[in-house]
């Protein structure tokens, strides 16, 4: 399984999202008001925030919530935010993408640096490792809506690229282009998605050790926790039996 998967994996395990619920709803809110801002403050008729707003909703941000993020886009809010992706590498060689939304980029450059650095990784420029990755849509469902082949032949004829599937569930990708179309198609084939979103995939991995991946999460966990940063994505593979150790 590519390493954005089992962090997705290990993150849940550790009900780190349950602990840092209010800094993941900012950072959730920010994605709205910016996407809002950048386009039709109206879900059906902007993609981007369509998106956004399905993100939020499958991490159980209140409506409230959303409704605030859109009317601070209307009001005005929003302007002063770019999006910068930062790029590198961690403990046993694993590149490393980090995506930030930022009103300072020279805070948030240097915060991210230090966070690499004191975390046993390097900043590196930008394209060091992003030929590493591939940019695409990915759609998760829970493995009660049915076998592999069902979920597969939804989403063949939604337009998906590939799907993975497991005990844990199931994961479509698609090209990122077309997230909204097959998501949509998915939903009416389907049901509600546990998760719609926009992804890094790897296209080369690199295998760590436990001593490796515990380093490695504490440079993602750091990172992360930078409210101008949004989404961290990393190479890395690991064994279960190390997946079994980082669950202990």
């Amino acid at each position: 399984m590519a390493g954005h998967s089992k962090w997705a994996n290990i993150q849940h395990r550790k009900g780190r999202q349950d602990a840092l619920r209010s800094k993941l709803f900012s950072k959730l809110s920010k994605e709205i008001t910016v996407a809002a801002k950048m386009g039709d403050p109206d879900p059906e008729k902007n993609p981007r925030l369509r998106l956004a707003v399905k993100q939020a909703k499958s991490q159980s941000m209140p409506n409230d919530n959303i409704d605030r993020a859109i009317k601070k886009a209307v009001a005005g809010e929003g302007e002063g935010f770019e999006e910068i992706r930062y790029e590198g590498y961690g403990p046993g060689g694993v590149a490393v993408i980090v995506e930030a939304m930022t009103d300072n980029r020279n805070r948030t450059a240097s915060t991210v640096r230090s966070t690499f650095g004191k975390n046993g990784g390097n900043l590196g420029e930008t394209g060091s490792v992003g030929f590493m990755f591939e940019r695409k849509g990915e759609v998760t469902y829970p493995a009660s809506v049915g076998d592999a082949d069902t979920v597969m032949m939804a989403a063949i004829e939604a337009g998906a690229e590939d799907v993975e599937s497991s005990e844990e569930g199931h994961i479509i990708y698609c090209a990122d282009t077309d997230l909204n179309d097959v998501a949509t198609a998915l939903e009416a084939e389907l049901g509600e998605s546990d998760e719609t979103k926009l992804i890094w995939k790897p296209t080369t991995t690199t295998e760590l050790d436990l001593d490796q991946m515990q380093k490695l999460m504490r440079l993602i966990d750091a990172l992360e926790d930078d409210d101008d940063v949004q989404r961290v994505t990393a190479n890395f593979e690991v064994s279960d039996e190390i997946m079994a150790q980082l669950d202990a």
